[in-house]
């Protein structure tokens, strides 16, 4: 997800020749695209990537391994922090072989891939967080950017965006990619004082998004419900729903660290 703030449409046109690279698409455009085991670079894309991990994605796959959250984490991923950036980067490790493949392909194809992030899903489209500075509002564009290697798109299927939304069911890890994106966002200015994301506000930030377990038990078993009012259908879901609990998260973020007014929760007077 890119994050292109400006107040005018069509200067992203000016982005694309600066690298974000790809053919921007719009709701009405088409494009040819179909992967399949006869296409020569078939898994070619599943190999040493920087693969940054949603935290949809992960919630998808540690249900899919059966995992924690913290065991995936711990098992799974390399957490960095870029220079000039407040928030961890969170990167699916790749397997120690010779070609860094994604430590989910086999020889018959993704063994998790009915809950496969949404970078996979989306691909060979791409998505860019579009900010109005004017109006203040956020909506996704959208890129058609095969990689070099791709031959899927020397195929004749073709697709809009709402079609190939639809055969990938990527609809509500759209919905969930937009949603952190509008966070991660924020996190472009300081909210830590100058502690940084290791600091205490900044664990506490992480585990809220990434790691729903700790999270959700932070929520129930700490002082967390006497100090905030949580919305009560909230109150029920938290217990069991994985993205109930994100969502809680991304909200206490806003409100937490940021001073944002959030429907989910407020502050106990």
């Amino acid at each position: 997800m890119k994050f292109i703030e400006t107040g005018d449409l069509s200067e992203i046109q000016s982005y694309i020749q600066s690298g974000i690279g790809g053919r921007l698409i719009g709701a009405s455009d088409t494009f040819e695209f179909r992967c399949h085991p006869e296409v020569s670079c078939f898994n070619l894309c599943c190999r040493n990537l920087n693969f940054f991990l949603n935290p949809y994605d992960v919630i998808r796959l540690k249900q899919n391994l059966k995992l924690s959250s913290e065991d995936f984490i711990e098992k799974h991923t390399d957490i960095i922090v870029r220079p000039g950036h407040y928030f961890p980067d969170v990167l699916l490790r790749m397997a120690d072989n010779a070609e860094k493949t994604c430590p989910f392909l086999t020889e018959a194809g993704c063994r998790v891939y009915l809950d496969r992030p949404h970078t996979c899903r989306a691909f060979p489209v791409e998505h860019g967080l579009y900010y109005d500075a004017r109006k203040h509002q956020t909506r996704l564009v959208h890129f058609f950017r095969p990689p070099d290697f791709c031959q899927g798109w020397h195929e004749k299927t073709s697709w809009t965006l709402a079609s190939w939304e639809a055969d990938q069911q990527a609809a509500f890890y759209n919905q969930m990619t937009v949603q952190w994106a509008e966070v991660a966002r924020l996190f472009q200015n300081d909210p830590f004082g100058g502690e940084g994301p290791n600091g205490q506000k900044g664990k506490m930030a992480f585990m809220a998004v990434y790691n729903t377990d700790a999270f959700r038990d932070f929520v129930l078993n700490s002082s967390f419900l006497k100090r905030y009012k949580v919305k009560s259908q909230l109150r029920v879901k938290v217990k069991s729903d994985d993205v109930t609990v994100l969502k809680l998260g991304m909200a206490w973020i806003r409100m937490f660290l940021f001073g944002l007014k959030v429907d989910e929760i407020t502050l106990k007077k």
